[in-house]
């Protein structure tokens, strides 16, 4: 790439791409300067410094991840739009490894403000009221959503599904069943004096893992919260 085409953008694609071919953790600013043709210091006008490069290979991962999402829950609702969510997470995790490493580690404030993960929570919001849930009752869902999508591509991942049968795409099938299922019967509870005094859901704006770091005060995820998935993107890594 001609050193004069250099962009923010083009500099993170480049750095997300090495991660794929790569892995997230050998991303360095003088792998990506000798990627991109230029000297190290060629790259500073455009990031900081390697952790800047990181968190924003972090930002691109969940604006990549939201658009395959849009792309798939469109037009659909409820268990149709709920399979073409979480089978875009599965499909960006094999296919965007290095990127979706990238989703795995904490997120830093501006990312987890970006809109890029406010984009992903939206969308995974979407898909949740598909399911008429009170809006009190989506951070809750989309945790469960979330750990399961990451539970089960992480164990997939290291080969933990591959020692007996049935086939692992059985397995992911009925875990689709029960995710529907679950949210289709979603127990609502009788409010109490203390619910009355608890924070309303958290706006869209943080993404799917940042709810487990929510504050009990209803303010936004702390810095170290995790965007991947319901992936990535609460308010659903991540």
């Amino acid at each position: 790439m001609a050193r004069q085409n250099l962009t923010r953008r083009s500099v993170l694609e480049a750095a997300a791409d090495l991660a794929d071919r790569d892995g997230f953790d050998a991303i360095s600013v003088s792998l990506l300067a000798r990627t991109l043709g230029v000297q190290p210091a060629s790259l500073y006008s455009h990031v900081r410094d390697r952790a800047a490069v990181l968190d924003g290979v972090h930002t691109l991962a969940l604006g990549e991840l939201a658009d395959r999402i849009a792309a798939e829950i469109a037009g659909r609702s409820r268990r149709d739009a709920l399979v073409g969510m979480i089978g875009a997470y599965r499909g960006f995790a094999r296919d965007r490894p290095g990127r979706w490493d990238a989703l795995q580690r904490p997120a830093n404030a501006e990312t987890v403000q970006s809109g890029e993960a406010a984009r992903l929570v939206e969308l995974t919001w979407a898909v949740l009221r598909g399911y008429a849930l009170p809006d009190a009752e989506l951070v809750h869902a989309t945790r469960l959503v979330g750990a399961t999508i990451n539970g089960f591509l992480s164990l997939e991942r290291v080969g933990s599904f591959g020692h007996r049968a049935p086939d692992t795409e059985v397995s992911w099938a009925r875990a689709v069943d029960v995710l529907d299922a679950a949210l289709a019967a979603w127990p609502v509870p009788v409010p109490t004096a203390a619910a009355a005094d608890a924070p309303p859901a958290p706006a869209p704006g943080v993404p799917l893992r940042a709810a487990a770091t929510i504050p009990a005060s209803g303010g936004p995820a702390t810095s170290t919260a995790r965007t991947s998935t319901p992936a990535t993107s609460e308010e659903p890594q991540s």
